[in-house]
């Protein structure tokens, strides 16, 4: 019996050796745990910074235009669909292919018009309707999605018979197009830059005028949300059967805050109709689109660009050359012959004083588009208020002649115009580029 006994002692003993060999490397494993988290928690970090540093290439290297080609579009078209959503019930969603049967597959012979945005062509829809379909060229336009939507947007929260009328639009993969009205006598510009052979006469012409001023009116004072359009020229109003003019072109249009006198942003529109405290200082406000408007009006009055290097060096910057007219009290010069009445020479002096005025140096002096509609139907002498518009002088213009007369960020209408576009000239001190806030 003690041998017995002494034979589990024994083997107690043995299990008290192996027992703290066992301890020991069940603390060694313990010991490694926090070496390996430290491990994948460094190199989780490495990886990741790699990562960005990956995605930060990638996106400096492809431009965005680019990028949406790549993003397949059963992914694509339903983010689209959601951004635009809350408009849809005023306007009609178009599939691509309606559209570019109705275009006939976008033939060239159907091309309305083209700018920075793309083609805008004629169709026409099985029921017979014309229409005019504006198509982004993701490839070639300034004018990018988020340019689209926004367009999309604005068009269909206003509603006014002197602001074109948006029928529906199209995003099917990268294809963004925008379908309205199509109006019969096309764009203005194609008028009074004697581009179509027809012939407007006084009455016409002021029903245009004060079309437009109504149409301005109401983006500025009577809408819900206050609006800058910020690219009032000819090209930009169209004309329906009966010669009633619709403002169109929202691309560049601006929401503007509620007792703000201006905002502070980059410049965006035509040279030429720019106003001088946005185009320098990049002061925006509804005085930039009163501005644009005077010269609009002198250019329907005497059917020719504000701008024209071909004609004698006093006569090239139209409200120049008006202003000189009416020093030498020749202001009846300034007026087209196919629309000079004397019947009608007190009306039509009375829309170049407004258009005087529309083009005073100060912003603050430029009277709201209600009193411009005001002087214009209720016949209030003004000429007293004129004072010398703003111009640059002849040396100026020899030196930069491009400045009046180019665009800096192409922004075509449904009929877009063919008007030249240049680059800034060099040493200005802001960008050319509309960076639209959302």
């Amino acid at each position: 019996m003690p041998r017995l006994e002494l034979d589990v002692s024994r083997k107690w003993d043995v299990n008290e050796i192996i027992t703290p060999s066992s301890s020991l490397e069940e603390q060694s494993t313990t010991s490694s745990q926090p070496s390996m988290a430290l491990f994948f928690f460094l190199g989780g970090i490495v990886i990741l910074l790699i990562a960005l540093i990956l995605i930060f290439v990638f996106r400096k290297t492809i431009k965005p235009a680019k990028l949406k080609m790549f993003i397949p579009r059963t992914m694509k078209q339903p983010v689209a669909k959601d951004v635009i959503s809350g408009n849809l019930h005023t306007i009609s969603y178009y599939d691509f292919q309606t559209l570019k049967k109705a275009t006939k597959n976008f033939q060239e012979k159907n091309v309305l018009g083209r700018g920075g945005f793309g083609p805008v062509f004629m169709g026409k829809l099985e029921d017979g309707r014309l229409i005019a379909v504006k198509k982004l060229s993701l490839d070639k336009s300034q004018q990018g999605e988020s340019e689209f939507l926004a367009e999309v947007r604005l068009i269909t929260s206003i509603q006014h018979k002197n602001l074109v009328r948006l029928l529906g639009c199209c995003s099917d993969g990268a294809q963004r197009l925008l379908v309205y009205e199509y109006m019969k006598n096309r764009s203005l510009d194609l008028i009074i830059y004697e581009k179509s052979g027809t012939y407007l006469n006084w009455t016409t012409c002021f029903q245009i005028i004060l079309g437009i001023a109504r149409g301005l009116q109401y983006l500025h004072e009577d809408s819900h949300i206050r609006i800058v359009h910020r690219d009032i020229k000819a090209s930009n109003i169209l004309l329906d059967d009966k010669f009633q003019p619709r403002i169109g072109d929202f691309g560049l249009a601006r929401f503007f805050p509620e007792g703000q006198d201006f905002l502070s942003t980059r410049f965006a529109g035509t040279l030429g109709y720019t106003a001088p405290e946005y185009a320098i200082r990049g002061e925006l406000s509804e005085k930039a689109d009163i501005f644009s408007f005077g010269v609009l009006v002198l250019e329907i009055i005497s059917c020719r660009k504000n701008t024209d290097l071909s004609l004698p060096s006093e006569m090239q910057y139209l409200p120049e050359y008006a202003w000189k007219l009416y020093e030498r009290s020749k202001l009846v010069n300034l007026i087209d012959p196919r629309i000079r009445d004397r019947s009608l020479e007190k009306d039509v002096l009375q829309a170049i004083h407004v258009a005087f005025l529309c083009l005073k140096p100060c912003a603050n002096l430029r009277p709201p588009m209600s009193e411009i509609v005001a002087m214009l139907t209720c016949k209030v002498d003004v000429a007293g208020k004129l004072t010398r518009p703003v111009f640059l002088d002849g040396k100026q213009r020899k030196d930069e002649k491009l400045l009046w007369d180019s665009t800096t960020e192409p922004s075509p209408s449904p009929l877009s115009s063919d008007s030249p576009s240049f680059p800034w000239p060099p040493g200005k001190d802001f960008s050319l580029s509309d960076i639209r806030s959302s």
